[in-house]
This record gives structure tokens, C-alpha cells and sequence, in this order.
């Protein structure tokens, strides 16, 4: 069983938000859906959902289109707040879960045992416009999961946590994972995304650009990288000596080599030795999935990348795309 992405076409009047969009998002995984600001991100979710009607192609899972499959199937966490500011935390959660149709008992054990695992157990009789924006954050995200769906959408669900509360939304994500469920998050954070998903898609202006399982896109980029470090304040001006290596994230004692192909990694370290430089870190590891994004889509992920105005009825053109 999978979430299979086939053919999707979307436009805004001139805007082509998404264009013959194909890819597959294996069962049980955590999967990055990835693009610049404008690139299709939230509108394929919102497809999948029912929110949205695609002018063509088709969204299944398990080979069942999603516009036949009951609402529980889907959780959903969307970037933008969707609490009620005035309503206290648990009894909102009971809500949104009765939505779903979970008991409210139920629901309000379950309620409280997110609330737990999340460390905000304390919020439970607060109105959500009392919370920071990382505790509504974390809020949102127990509505997303608490009615147990198979399948979680989560459109940068990192957005406003500290590097705490990142750590326990991961595990969170982690323990789902391996119960089974399959995830799906867009994000910004390349590094996140490394550390969590196994498969990814890279789509730009509506079409897959790059995807499949992480290891193998990586692999299969060509690319041959040296991280590199040196004691002390010596510095790395002798890297530029080195022909065939391109210095992509300069630093005083460290710095993320490129080498062109047949250049072998070892003369580095020759050129280090005769520099007088002193190598406490010499690792020939693989590109980091932001070069790889940069390859494909020729920006760094936060770029924004409006094609035309937003339609009528969108605030911006992430909304219409």
C-alpha cells in the first residue's frame, strides 16, 4: 500500500501551480515533499484532503482514489494556525477529535497522553491565544494525530520550535513512523529532513525535479565532498591552491570541499601538510541535500518563487500554490 501521486494538473486562472505532478510515497515511511515558496507544496496536500479538485490526474492510496476514502485517513497539520483563541486547550482537542468521530472520553484520554508526551500538560486549561507560537504549534500537531489516521500531511510542522521542542516533535514523529503511519511533511529545514525521511520528492513550478529514496539521490549526484577542519587559527587559504576543489561553505578552521572528478581527496591533506596545517577532521562524505536542491531547482529552499499574483480568494502564492 501506498500514497500514489499521478498526472496531478492545477491552475489558479494563469497560474500553473501544478503540472503533471507524478511521484509515490511509500507505506510506513516519513517522506520530505520539498520545493521554494510557490512551487506546489500545499496545493497537492490540499488536493489530497478534498479541499481542492485537481483539473487532472489523481491522487490514491492503496490504490482507493482519496475522494472515496472516509475523513479519518487523513491528519493534517497545515502551516498556518488553525486554533480557536478563546477556547481552553483540552476541551478544543476533545473537539477537533469528536470531529473525527472519536468519543469524547476517548478523546480527552488521548488528549491528555499527547499532552503528556509533549510536555505541556500545563496547557491543558489554558485558551490558545495564552500560548507562544511554539506551544500552538505543538497544539495543532495533537489535533492532527489524535484521532489515530493512517496517513499525516504536515506542512512545516517545525515552524516556531526551539531546538527542544524540534528534538520532541521528532521522536514523536519517529514513534508514529513506527507504528506504522506514513508521514509527509514540507519543510524548509534541509537538515531535518536528512536526519528524518528515507524517500523525498524536490518538485519546482509543479513538476518532480528529483525524488525516490534519499541514499540513492545522493549517490547518484556525482557530487564528492570533503569536510575538513584544522586546529588552531590557521587558516584555509592553501585550500585554493588545490586544483579541482571548489569551497562551497567557507569557514576560519573548517570548510565543505568539492572535488571534480579524478581529483583525488588525499591531496588535501598533501596540501594541508605542506601548508603547516594542523587536520583535526578530514571526512569524504556525501553532499548535503541542500546542494542537491540547489542543483535541481538553482535556489536555496526559502526562496520565494511567486509566479504571478495570487487568485482571488488567496492571501499569497503559496496559498494558490
Amino acid at each position: 500500500m501506498s500514497l500514489q501521486i499521478h498526472g496531478l494538473r492545477k491552475t489558479f486562472g494563469s497560474v500553473v501551480a501544478l503540472d503533471g505532478l507524478t511521484f509515490e510515497v511509500p507505506r510506513g515511511q516519513i517522506f520530505g515533499f520539498l520545493g521554494a515558496n510557490g512551487a506546489g507544496k500545499t496545493t497537492t496536500m490540499r488536493i489530497a484532503l478534498g479541499v481542492l479538485a485537481a483539473d487532472r490526474g489523481e491522487i490514491t492510496w492503496g490504490g482507493t482514489d482519496t475522494r472515496s476514502l472516509p475523513r479519518r485517513t487523513w491528519g493534517y497539520l497545515p502551516e498556518e494556525r488553525g486554533l480557536y483563541p478563546r477556547m481552553v486547550v483540552l476541551d478544543q482537542l476533545v473537539f477537533f477529535a469528536s470531529l473525527q468521530g472519536i468519543a469524547r472520553d476517548l478523546a480527552r484520554k488521548a488528549a491528555l497522553e499527547w499532552l503528556r508526551r509533549l510536555r505541556i500538560t500545563d496547557l491543558a486549561d489554558r485558551k490558545a491565544e495564552e500560548l507562544s507560537k511554539g506551544n500552538q504549534q505543538k497544539i495543532q500537531m495533537i489535533t492532527a494525530v489524535l484521532h489515530d489516521p493512517p496517513v499525516l500531511l504536515m506542512d512545516e510542522p517545525f515552524t516556531g520550535l526551539d531546538p527542544v521542542n524540534v528534538a520532541l516533535l521528532r521522536e514523536a514523529l519517529l514513534e508514529l513512523r513506527d507504528d506504522g503511519r506514513t508521514l509527509i511533511f514540507s519543510t524548509h529545514q534541509m537538515e531535518t529532513v536528512e536526519a528524518m525521511c528515507e524517500s523525498i520528492a524536490i518538485i519546482d513550478r509543479g513538476r518532480v525535479v528529483v525524488g525516490g529514496p534519499l541514499r540513492q539521490i545522493k549517490r547518484a549526484s556525482g557530487r564528492r565532498l570533503v569536510k575538513l577542519s584544522v586546529d588552531g587559527d590557521h587558516r584555509l587559504a592553501w585550500l585554493a591552491s588545490v586544483p579541482g576543489a571548489r569551497i562551497l561553505r567557507p569557514g576560519i578552521d573548517r570548510a565543505e570541499i568539492e572535488l571534480d572528478q579524478g581529483v583525488d581527496p588525499e591531496a588535501l591533506l598533501a596540501a594541508a601538510v605542506a601548508a603547516g596545517a594542523r587536520v583535526s577532521h578530514f571526512e569524504v562524505a556525501e553532499p548535503s541535500l541542500e546542494q542537491i536542491f540547489i542543483d535541481h531547482v538553482g535556489r536555496p529552499p526559502d526562496v520565494d518563487d511567486t509566479l504571478a499574483p495570487a487568485t482571488a480568494g488567496s492571501s499569497n502564492a503559496e496559498d494558490a500554490a
